[in-house]
């Protein structure tokens, strides 16, 4: 059979072609591996000079036309088979789903421009500190127990390197660089080597507070604080503070709110003046200067803002979840 004859075999069979599976099936016969045109082309080895140039050149223009043919009768087939379900090919087409901000991402944007309407100003710092900078200059020294309290990432063959376990070391490294009066917020990812369940994880976020002036005060921390879950919230929240320990405050305080229509209180920061040890660490007079620092974790604020049970399900990477936000 010459190429002129095979081109209206082709063209015979694709006018009772109905079903795709049987378009696909004409197609291998003369265009696959084995097909009739492929055995053509490999053929012309065996032909002499110029008969690999006539037929050859006629065999591949042959291969591309056919090509166009079967994928011509695979549209008129699918368009078909579209007005047969009834598919209107004139309407628009489905909106394409765009994707969604994690709930973390979006808590910590909202705590972000908060404090950026209360003249806070947004830093961030590095994920792996220095000993000194995560411990020490906030009054932890190496032997003090509440080290304890932060369960240390340390980083395999650097003595002094570990991933930090709060975002306080920024505190250090701000002061150390800017003079007061000023005040910052810092969020970020902090990790702690702990077992995981529903309320805890082994990185987790936070944002850290400073206000650091000449006449700070635990009022001005009250005002900054019941400001800021008043528009958290998007109603009035009330607050307390219980006394409580932390190294690198004196006096400190727990931070409990509630929110109304529920009995319970619940904790959701620590706080209290810088203490003193603090800002000599830092090169500052604390007899010239004094403010709070606080700390709260944005994955608790989301759990409570969201109703989530389950700490863990930030961090599950399943897009179900992330959709419902």
């Amino acid at each position: 059979m010459n190429l002129k004859e095979l081109k209206e075999e082709v063209k015979q069979a694709l006018e009772d072609i109905s079903d795709p599976k049987y378009l696909e099936s004409l197609r291998i016969k003369y265009l696959g591996r084995k097909g009739e045109v492929t055995q053509i082309l490999r053929s012309l080895s065996k032909k002499s000079l110029a008969e690999r140039k006539k037929v050859g050149k006629e065999a591949n223009q042959l291969k591309q036309e056919l090509n166009h043919l079967f994928n011509k009768k695979l549209e008129e087939l699918k368009m078909a088979s579209d007005q047969q379900v009834g598919l209107d090919i004139t309407q628009p087409g489905a909106r394409v789903k765009i994707g969604h901000l994690h709930p973390l991402t979006q808590v910590e944007n909202q705590i972000r421009k908060i404090f950026q309407d209360l003249n806070f100003s947004v830093l961030e710092g590095p994920e792996v500190e220095s000993s000194h900078n995560n411990f020490d200059a906030l009054n932890i020294p190496a032997d003090h127990p509440a080290r304890d309290m932060w369960d240390t990432f340390w980083l395999k063959d650097f003595d002094n390197l570990l991933l930090r376990t709060h975002t306080s070391p920024m505190q250090v490294r701000y002061m150390r660089e800017n003079k007061p009066p000023f005040q910052i917020i810092v969020p970020g990812r902090v990790f702690r080597y702990e077992a995981t369940d529903a309320s805890h994880e082994i990185n987790f976020y936070q944002f850290e507070g400073l206000m650091v002036g000449d006449d700070v005060s635990l009022a001005n921390f009250k005002y900054i604080v019941g400001e800021f879950f008043k528009r958290f919230f998007n109603k009035e929240v009330k607050i307390r503070f219980r006394p409580s320990y932390f190294p690198f405050t004196e006096p400190s305080v727990e931070v409990d709110i509630q929110i109304p229509g529920k009995k319970d209180w619940l904790e959701v920061m620590g706080a209290g003046l810088v203490h003193p040890n603090v800002l000599k660490a830092v090169g500052y007079n604390p007899k010239h200067y004094q403010g709070f620092a606080f700390g709260g974790g944005v994955d608790r604020l989301a759990m409570l803002k969201y109703g989530i049970d389950d700490v863990r399900l930030f961090y599950s990477g399943d897009v179900r979840f992330v959709q419902q936000f």
